[in-house]
């Protein structure tokens, strides 16, 4: 999760976050390259008195100045559309939950079993026991198994939500009336936390997410428990 005064991302917990950091890094550094030469045409323009006549009416800077953009867009749009046809791609999902935003709360349930559903509200600030961590904290974390391609469907009972893990690159609109799914991979155990992402109401920075990756079996025990 992010820490205090942190600039970058969430350590990378998924394949998919991964890529996404990759590509903020390729992308970072072609904008920085346009901009320290863009910076340094403008201080030479404005440091020199010289004008090369040959250069003004040339053809072939104009060429340059043309195609060079369009390189650059193109090295920019082939990974990211890459990374967007791996978002989407579900290939044969090991588990899936529904999970529903409420007015604000969210709801889930594991589909591949007959009862196991619940829901998880943010603990309250007077309740919180040392090491929660305030406005995080929920009373019923969703377990998943790791190393395991799970499947979300998501969806909303009143109004517009977004259901968003910032380390497994997760954001997805939660819609009354539409489902939605996304995919999700966890190469580490571990406690991931995320908050709903679009403005739902008044409670609206009080609905968090948290995330409990455990290996199979420990998965299996606790749902075990669960029935």
């Amino acid at each position: 999760m992010a820490y205090p005064l942190e600039l970058g991302f969430q350590d990378a917990t998924s394949p998919i976050m991964e890529e996404l950091l990759h590509f903020h890094d390729h992308t970072l550094m072609i904008v920085f390259l346009i901009s320290s030469l863009v910076l340094y045409i403008i201080s030479l323009m404005l440091t020199t008195k010289l004008t090369h006549t040959s250069t003004m009416d040339a053809q072939e800077v104009e060429t340059i100045w043309t195609i060079l953009p369009a390189i650059i867009l193109i090295l920019i749009a082939l990974p990211s559309l890459r990374i967007l046809y791996m978002m989407d791609e579900i290939n044969d999902p090991s588990l899936t939950v529904k999970t529903m935003g409420h007015q604000w709360y969210w709801s889930y349930e594991y589909t591949d079993y007959e009862d196991l559903n619940f829901d998880s509200y943010m603990i309250p600030t007077s309740e919180l026991t040392p090491g929660d961590l305030r406005l995080l904290e929920v009373d019923n974390r969703v377990v998943l198994p790791m190393e395991l391609p799970v499947r979300m469907l998501i969806s909303s009972e009143d109004v517009l939500h977004s259901w968003a893990v910032p380390s497994l690159g997760l954001k997805t609109d939660a819609i009354p009336g539409r489902l939605n799914q996304a995919t999700l991979t966890s190469t580490r155990p571990g406690l991931y936390y995320g908050q709903c992402s679009e403005i739902c109401g008044s409670n609206h920075s009080f609905m968090p997410i948290v995330l409990e990756l455990v290996p199979l079996k420990h998965f299996e025990n606790w749902s075990s428990s669960m029935l």
